[in-house]
């Protein structure tokens, strides 16, 4: 990726899964990040992952439902680094709730860590850059959805949107973009899923398989580059060609035919 080298990240909701991947790429493209969560011990296992291949990380504490911790952290990277090139605003919470069923706590809970937060990143970090990047880790829930997802679907769908609104006003100097995640095979996706379902998911998928937080981390990497200079309002999907099935039996029954010989 071009210019990233010397360039100084931050990425929120780092410690584990999708985002600490994406500052452990970051790293490899030459940005000195700062990881961050609310688990110290994880936070710091992940700034020792990249200084073992080589790269430069530091771990701050910060809660993203808590503005003067957030106003903290930005200060504190650029105390640490001089200044701030690339802000990934990645941390999110979710709530197994329908929209009649969802509480207050509820909804407090995922806008103010999912939808506030990464608002208020991006208005301290914009003070701290002269230029450089803002992506904002969406899902593919911004388009279609399950039920009892409420207020998640909602909010990831209004991440759009606050991209493209950060993108007229902080540009030309920086660039806002969403990245919106498929199903990724980490932890909390994984969990107590047995072989079978997890074959029936892959031969949902028209790549076949399950995302990896690589995947992710990569296409992070490309918006925050200059090789997407000429890219900013952009809502991009990462989910394997899942959003194009229409019908879930139709993909596997289609292989199936293909697949059988007198059809080679």
């Amino acid at each position: 990726m071009q210019g990233l080298e010397n360039s100084v990240a931050l990425v929120t909701g780092s410690t584990r899964g999708i985002g600490a991947e994406i500052a452990r790429r970051l790293a490899h493209e030459g940005s000195s990040v700062v990881v961050t969560g609310r688990t110290e011990d994880a936070g710091r296992e992940t700034v020792e992952s990249i200084r073992d291949e080589g790269g430069e990380a530091v771990f701050v504490r910060a809660d993203m439902r808590d503005p003067d911790d957030i106003a903290a952290l930005v200060t504190a990277t650029a105390e640490e680094y001089g200044g701030l090139d690339v802000l990934v605003n990645n941390a999110g919470v979710e709530t197994n709730t329908a929209a009649d069923e969802a509480t207050m706590d509820d909804w407090e809970f995922v806008l103010e860590t999912d939808f506030r937060a990464y608002w208020l990143c991006a208005k301290h970090a914009v003070a701290e850059m002269d230029e450089g990047a803002i992506v904002n880790v969406s899902s593919n829930h911004a388009f279609p959805t399950m039920p009892e997802m409420y207020p998640y679907n909602a909010v990831k769908a209004g991440i759009n949107g606050m991209t493209r609104g950060m993108a007229l006003d902080f540009g030309p100097e920086i660039r806002v973009n969403t990245v919106n995640p498929g199903w990724v095979a980490i932890e909390p996706t994984t969990e107590g899923m047995d072989d079978e379902y997890r074959e029936y998911l892959e031969s949902i998928h028209p790549v076949g398989r399950l995302g990896d937080p690589s995947d992710v981390a990569g296409v992070v990497a490309f918006l925050a580059s200059s090789d997407a200079a000429f890219v900013t309002g952009a809502s991009l999907l990462v989910d394997g060609g899942r959003t194009a099935v229409m019908q879930d039996d139709a993909l596997p029954d289609y292989r199936e035919r293909r697949e059988e010989p007198e059809n080679r």
